[in-house]
């Protein structure tokens, strides 16, 4: 059985990630933040429909936690699938918060920058020498660090996201003699809790967003969820290096 661990499933796209790659037959080890129950649900959820998952807590902001975390996981893979090795990592967990660039503090660039890039970045690093060969790495980035989802106030958060569109490039190229395939997605408004739950505050501007949407409606996790699957499986095989929008046709 392959393996795949997904950082912030407790909700939104990692949620479904976490859902669609146990329905494709993965174990799932997930990760949580705050919100214990929501990762508790999705848990609960893949094993209603035969799968298996762990859920483990993970302060992505302090990468000083992570050798110890990466010891939760080593006994998660021995007690749970009876490996010590997982197939699949898929860095997801995040935050959002916009300010014009005037406004940005160094505060929020910093703490941008420990969840959005650092923290990715030496998780990956940290779990480097428990992900098989021939195994898969998939980012999830934004099209906000593109030209067709450019916004104002977004100036601190996209960067961080371009920032790991660039990684993920790298790790494609560094990672290859092992067979491990590195992409980035990039995801478009999508109806998540992210921005302190944006979506059930404004709901005004969910038809804005869908008005400016090729197809029509604003992104569900299931949209992204779905690749995040394809492109970790057999199906993904010959994909490495790239940076998939997904967005519905956002801005066209």
């Amino acid at each position: 059985m392959r393996i795949a661990l997904v950082t912030g499933a407790s909700s939104g796209i990692g949620q479904s990630a976490a859902s669609q790659l146990a329905r494709r037959g993965t174990g799932v080890i997930l990760t949580y933040g705050a919100n214990k129950t929501g990762a508790q649900d999705t848990v609960t959820a893949i094993e209603a429909t035969g799968g298996t998952a762990v859920a483990l807590p993970l302060d992505l902001g302090e990468a000083g936690s992570f050798p110890a975390f990466r010891a939760a996981v080593t006994a998660a893979l021995r007690e749970q699938w009876g490996r010590d090795s997982f197939d699949v990592l898929v860095n997801n967990a995040g935050f959002a918060e916009s300010a014009l660039f005037a406004e940005t503090t160094e505060e929020l660039f910093d703490r941008l920058h420990r969840v959005l890039f650092k923290g990715p970045y030496f998780l990956t690093q940290t779990l480097l020498p428990l992900l098989a060969d021939q195994g898969a790495i998939v980012n999830i980035g934004s099209n906000s660090a593109l030209n067709s989802g450019m916004e104002p106030g977004y100036s601190a958060y996209a960067s961080m996201k371009g920032a790991l569109t660039v990684l993920s490039r790298y790790l494609a190229k560094e990672l290859s003699p092992r067979g491990i395939r590195v992409n980035t997605i990039s995801p478009g408004a999508t109806r998540t809790r992210l921005g302190d739950n944006a979506f059930e505050r404004f709901p005004e501007v969910i038809p804005m967003i869908a008005a400016r949407t090729a197809l029509g409606r604003v992104g569900e996790p299931d949209d992204i969820g779905m690749m995040i699957a394809v492109l970790a499986s057999e199906e993904g095989r010959w994909i490495t290096a790239q940076d998939l929008e997904i967005a519905g046709g956002y801005n066209l």
